[in-house]
Formats: C-alpha cells, structure tokens, sequence
C-alpha cells in the first residue's frame, strides 16, 4: 500500500478518535505526523483538512437538529464562533510557527489535565442543562473558551466543555454544544489553510485527503456516539490523567534523547 495512503489512514484515525475527547486532536497529531515523519508545510495543513470529516460526523449525528433551522442554535453558533475565528486569523501564523512542535504540545497536555481535575471534580450545580436553554451570552463565553484551544495540545472539545461547565452549562450541555461549535469552527480552519497553501497540494495529493477525511468522518462518528453515553455518569478526570501521562512521557523522551523530536 502507498505510504501516503498509509499516513492517511492512521492521522484519520487520530483525529476522529480525539477531536471531541479532551485530549487534543491536533496535539496527537503533531505527534503521530512527527513520528511519521510527516511534518513538513503539507501535513500540517492536511492535518486541518482532515478535521472536515470530523464536522460531517456531527452534521450526520444530529441532522434533525440542523435541518430543523433552529434560528437560536445557529445564533449562537456564530456568537461562539467569532473570537477563537478573529484571534486565529491575527496569531495564527505565529502559533504555528512557534508552537507546532511536540515540547510545546507535551507541556500544553500537562496543563490542559490539571485544569480538568481542577474544575471537573465532585458535584458542580448546573445552572444550564440543555443547549436549548442557552442565551447568546452563554454561547459568546464558550467562545471566549475557545480561544484558549489555539494553543496546540490544549483541545478544542477540552476548552469548550470545561470552559462551558465552568460558566453554569452540565455536562451533557456543554458536551453537546462542543460538537455543534465545531461545524463553523472545523470547516473555516480547514478551508482558511487549503486557500492559503492551495499550491502545496496537487491532484495527485487529493486521494490522501479523502482517504484521511473518511477515516476521521466514521472514527469520528464512533467516539461522538459513545461519548455522549458517557458523560452522562461519568466525569473527565480519567482523560485529565491521560493528558498529564502522556505528556510526561513525551517529555522525557524527549529531553533523554530516547525519541528525537522535531523542533519548533
């Protein structure tokens, strides 16, 4: 099998199986390129491109609700989307440029967990339990949220559902509303940086993307499912030590020499 195609398969898989767990999709996959050695210019706008089958899982999953133009969700959806989308445009270039590299994203990891057992511990009163409920100022704060999910390894779905617990949203309100922020959020990105660096990718590129895009649709798809199942009893702390475990271990990897990791 072509080693693209290979690479695909497997940076598809990572993606769907974290983009809406805590842990950081795009940290895994700066990490998964690197080892891959895949981390030129092209990949990591592959890696925003793939996110595309990310958003068409939640777009399936809960169709009815979006086919029923539901004016208040899409408001608010836009309201949300808006801070993470003009900080991303400004710092993005830097962000990239300083910050898409494994040392940077283990770090982010240690920290993103320590939040989570943080704030994600004992009984916290839910002021907010559906995304119907919701007004435009609760959207806009899991906006703000949002931006912190810039910093590569921090997590989109981290920022948002710890951020919308934090701001009087339960569980399943927050987790849910993670999945609907990122249809506007996932395709903006992917289709901003697959404008922007339209020349690294030729018509010999576009196999890789679908096969990576379907992989992440159906992982994608599998993890939406079976989160929802599971925020309703349980909480995130296991993913929090994940996160500090994780990126421990790229840590010291890295500093031991054991797995030479690229630099920023």
């Amino acid at each position: 099998m072509d080693s693209s195609v290979v690479h695909a398969l497997i940076l598809g898989l990572v993606e769907g199986l974290t983009e809406f767990l805590p842990i950081s999709s795009t940290g895994h996959l700066i990490l998964a390129s690197d080892l891959l050695g895949f981390n030129d210019e092209r990949a990591k706008v592959f890696n925003v491109a793939i996110q595309t089958g990310a958003m068409l899982a939640v777009v399936w999953e809960y169709r009815r609700r979006f086919l029923s133009v539901d004016r208040q969700l899409y408001r608010n959806l836009i309201v949300a989307f808006i801070p993470a989308a003009l900080l991303g445009l400004l710092f993005g270039g830097y962000i990239k440029q300083f910050l898409f590299s494994p040392v940077p994203v283990a770090l982010a990891f240690i920290v993103g967990g320590v939040i989570i057992l943080l704030v994600d511990r004992g009984t916290r009163v839910a002021h907010i339990e559906s995304t119907r409920a919701m007004t435009w100022k609760d959207a806009l704060k899991v906006g703000v949220a949002q931006c912190f999910a810039l910093i590569p390894g921090t997590s989109r779905s981290g920022a948002t559902i710890i951020g919308g617990m934090l701001f009087g949203l339960s569980r399943p309100a927050a987790t849910e509303f993670s999945f609907f922020l990122a249809v506007p959020t996932l395709v903006a990105a992917g289709a901003y940086d697959l404008w922007r660096h339209q020349g690294l990718f030729a018509a010999e590129h576009l196999h890789m993307l679908a096969v990576g895009t379907a992989m992440s649709f159906v992982s994608a798809l599998i993890v939406i499912r079976w989160l929802v199942r599971y925020v309703a009893t349980h909480d995130f702390r296991p993913f929090a030590w994940y996160r500090i475990a994780f990126g421990a271990i790229v840590l010291v990897t890295a500093y031991s020499g054991i797995v030479q990791w690229s630099a920023p």
